[in-house]
C-alpha cells in the first residue's frame, strides 16, 4: 500500500531533507509540502494525504492547531507532529486535537519511518523522552513559538539575533516574549527563563 504524505514544515531545508528521506521508501509518496500552519488544511483537501508530517511550530497557527483544524473539518488521516523542544509541555494538548503521532525532530530516519508506519497500523507513536517529560511537568501554557524563543534567549541571544533565526521581525519577537511574560507572570525575560527552566520546558 502507498502512503501519501504531506509536509508541514517551514524551514526549506529541514522540508526538503524530510522529503528527500521518506521517499527512499518505496511506498512513501510526499504528495506536497507547505511552510504555514493555515496553510494545511487547504493542501490535506488538495492532496488528500493519508498522513501529514508536521512541525508544532509554525507561523500562521502552530501544528497542533492547525490539528485540531483538521480533525473538525473531518479529516480521518493520521497525523505526526514534531517537536524540537524535549520538554515543551504540549503532549497532552497534541493527543487532545487528534495527533496519532508527537515525535522529537532530532529522531532518526529510521525510527521516523518506523514510527509512520505503526501510526498508519493504528498505532500512537510518541517519544519516550516526551511522555516522561508530560508526566514530570504538565502541561505548558506556552506556546511553542514562545518556548523556542525563551530558549534562544537563555543562550544569550539578542532579540535580534532570535529575529533572524526564526525570520520573524524584532517587533514580533518582542511580543512573543511579552506574551510568554504575561503568562508565566515573570516581570523581565530572564525570570521567564529562569521559571521556563525551572519546570523543565526549556533547558
Amino acid at each position: 500500500m502507498t502512503i501519501r504524505i504531506l509536509i508541514a514544515e517551514d524551514i526549506d531545508l529541514v522540508a526538503e531533507a524530510f522529503q528527500a528521506l521518506l521517499e527512499t521508501e518505496d511506498d512513501f509518496v510526499v504528495v506536497g509540502r507547505v511552510s504555514r500552519g493555515d496553510a494545511l488544511l487547504g493542501a490535506v483537501s488538495r492532496t488528500l494525504p493519508d498522513l501529514v508530517l508536521a512541525d508544532v511550530d509554525m507561523p500562521g497557527g502552530s501544528g497542533i492547531e492547525a490539528t485540531d483544524l483538521l480533525r473538525q473539518r473531518g479529516y480521518q488521516g493520521r497525523v505526526v507532529l514534531l517537536t524540537a523542544l524535549p520538554g515543551s509541555g504540549h503532549l497532552h494538548a497534541a493527543l487532545d486535537a487528534g495527533a496519532n503521532g508527537y515525535l522529537l525532530k532530532s529522531i532518526s530516519g529510521t525510527r521516523l519511518k518506523s514510527a509512520i508506519r505503526a501510526v498508519m497500523a493504528g498505532r500512537t507513536a510518541i517519544d519516550p523522552d516526551l511522555a516522561a517529560d508530560a508526566l514530570r511537568t504538565g502541561p505548558s501554557p506556552l506556546t511553542e513559538r514562545e518556548l523556542r524563543i525563551l530558549s534562544l534567549v537563555a543562550e544569550n541571544q539578542s532579540t535580534g539575533a532570535i529575529a533572524a533565526q526564526l525570520y520573524l521581525s524584532v517587533g514580533t519577537v518582542r511580543n512573543y516574549l511579552s506574551s510568554a511574560m504575561t503568562k508565566l507572570g515573570a516581570d523581565s525575560r530572564f525570570a521567564a527563563v529562569a521559571m521556563a527552566r525551572e519546570r523543565g520546558w526549556i533547558r
